[in-house]
């Protein structure tokens, strides 16, 4: 059952996109410098249901969220690749004849 009313016991992760208007650089070229952009308030995220600027107090702990989601996801990735000591323990021979490969 639902939670339906009172407050989250856990936030939730909102889908977040790059803002169209910046294309996700936080800032806009003025004529001279560059200005910040109105419609993501210089953050490069919008929401992506609203496509409005999430205010600062939501924005942070979402992209918080985010990027602990995507570091523990790399860290998944490197720990299944094995890493550079399994490449240094498989065979290097490669080509015809069975030459040793040497990466020149």
């Amino acid at each position: 059952m639902k939670k339906s009313h009172g407050p989250a016991f856990r936030k939730e992760l909102k889908p977040l996109m790059e803002c169209a208007t910046c294309r996700g650089a936080g800032v806009v070229s003025g004529v001279f410098h560059q200005l910040d952009c109105t419609a993501c308030r210089g953050s490069g995220w919008v929401c992506q249901v609203t496509g409005e600027a999430l205010p600062l107090e939501d924005l942070v702990p979402q992209l918080n969220m985010k990027l602990r989601n995507m570091a523990a996801e790399l860290t998944r990735a490197r720990h299944s690749q094995g890493g550079a000591h399994e490449q240094y323990e498989q065979n290097n021979r490669r080509g015809a004849g069975g030459s040793n490969y040497t990466g020149d």
